[in-house]
């Protein structure tokens, strides 16, 4: 018997339709098209309300396709894409890596956020890190680009560019707002739970340890729909 289809599978191909459907809104000027879309971003929202919620759920689906139609521009600018993130892999001069417990889901990860416009990739990243942290680094090297639904890190669609940086400086503070803790660990007394360190915690430590490293990527599937092995999303 085939085992069921996850939680994580099912909000990546929610997301996956909505997204279909919002950039064919904000082409098409045929209405039976929009009409088209308009049911596949209700199918859409079905799916993810089912899936984080259960079948009742479903109820609160329109909310859902509202946010998702208010978000609808025409032409470049409502072509749908992931957003993205940048992280941080700090190591320190004893081969501990920084990581910060985050304040929304407990949930321990390097530090991360949202790639900010007039900025650099690296330029946030050393941003991120002092707000997060407290602690001041140099980016060296990037070292991983990932897709965070593929890695269930968030439920939001995202690449995330993590970089290999070095810590220069600084006092470990957590940020009062986005971390409930902060702290440096070594490969063998890791917090738990950590997000996708099953995925990223090879490359990092390798990193760490001064290692020739070629930049992770996801792997292609064929096809490109199939389900994917791996934890499930944080909530």
């Amino acid at each position: 018997m085939d085992p069921p289809v996850s939680t994580r599978q099912l909000l990546r191909w929610s997301e996956s339709l909505a997204a279909i459907a919002r950039t064919g809104l904000g082409f098409t000027e045929s209405l039976y098209e929009q009409e088209r879309f308009e049911e596949i971003l209700h199918v859409a929202a079905d799916i993810k309300m089912a899936a984080s919620e259960g079948a009742a759920g479903v109820e609160d689906a329109e909310g859902l396709v509202h946010e998702w139609m208010v978000s609808v521009v025409p032409g470049i600018p409502g072509y749908v894409t992931p957003k993205v993130a940048v992280g941080a892999a700090v190591g320190n001069d004893r081969g501990e890596l920084l990581l910060i417990k985050r304040a929304d889901s407990g949930v321990w990860l390097y530090p991360t956020g949202w790639a900010d416009v007039g900025y650099s990739a690296a330029e946030v990243v050393t941003k991120e890190v002092l707000e997060e942290t407290g602690i001041e680094a140099e980016p060296l090297r990037l070292i991983a680009v990932l897709d965070g639904l593929r890695l269930g890190m968030t439920r939001v669609p995202l690449y995330s560019l993590l970089f290999h940086c070095r810590a220069t400086g600084g006092d470990l503070r957590a940020h009062p707002l986005e971390c409930s803790d902060v702290g440096w660990f070594a490969p063998d007394d890791l917090p738990s739970p950590l997000a996708g360190v099953d995925r990223w915690g090879p490359q990092v430590f390798a990193a760490l340890r001064g290692e020739p490293l070629e930049v992770l990527f996801d792997r292609i599937r064929v096809p490109v729909w199939q389900p994917d092995d791996g934890p499930e999303p944080e909530r």
